[in-house]
């Protein structure tokens, strides 16, 4: 087991990404010093916190020798060769490789269109990006095709890599409490193995992390 030197985690509270490593981190049990990042006042386009992270992102782990390591996946990796138990990547080649398929599928599926969806539609993005209208309809077209696609997946699996639950759940989860919150876009209720899905890792003791 890695030795592991926690400082703090420079967070967004209502980023998918760093709700992503907080349930993470609860699923392992740990509490980590949490340093909320105000995006909206520039926090994370100043000097010192660009020396973190030259891409002025956040969630943003900060070792005690003053490493740090940026991209949520990144540090989900990070915390889960330091602590294994419970697995939440996998053990195996077999496993480990399934589950990274099916996270990596649940982000470009999901999370990215979703982001790009609240990115070309609200208002607080409105000075900072090139808002195009008909790319948040492509996006949104799309998100409803692939809940479709992963209702189909989920028939006869209680969770998302078939095994139980992992961090491709994890993302995918991150990925419709955006959608919900901030879109408005929600599962149909006619998508059953997806709605049991949600319901089941909804309900979970750490869902609000």
């Amino acid at each position: 087991m890695l030795e592991v030197l926690i400082l703090k985690l420079y967070d967004l509270p209502a980023s998918p990404n760093a709700r992503r490593v907080r349930i993470f981190l609860a699923e392992k049990g740990l509490e980590i010093p949490m340093v909320p990042v105000n995006m909206m006042t520039g926090e994370n386009r100043t000097e010192d916190y660009l020396k973190k992270n030259s891409l002025g992102r956040m969630p943003l782990l900060e070792l005690d020798d003053g490493t740090c390591i940026s991209e949520s996946m990144a540090i989900c990796r990070y915390f889960e060769e330091a602590h294994p138990n419970p697995s939440l990547m996998g053990n195996g080649s077999l496993e480990s490789a399934t589950i990274e398929m099916w996270q990596r599928r649940m982000e470009f599926e999901f999370i990215l269109p979703i982001i790009s969806i609240f990115r070309h539609t609200a208002d607080m993005w409105k000075d900072r990006f090139v808002q195009i209208s008909e790319v948040a309809e492509q996006e949104r077209i799309a998100v409803k095709a692939r809940m479709e696609w992963l209702d189909k997946e989920l028939s006869g699996k209680q969770f998302i890599a078939g095994g139980d639950y992992s961090v491709a759940d994890i993302t995918a989860q991150c990925a419709f409490v955006m959608a919900k919150a901030a879109l408005g876009l929600r599962i149909p209720e006619e998508l059953t193995n997806l709605s049991d899905w949600w319901a089941r890792v909804s309900t979970r003791p750490t869902a609000r992390a």
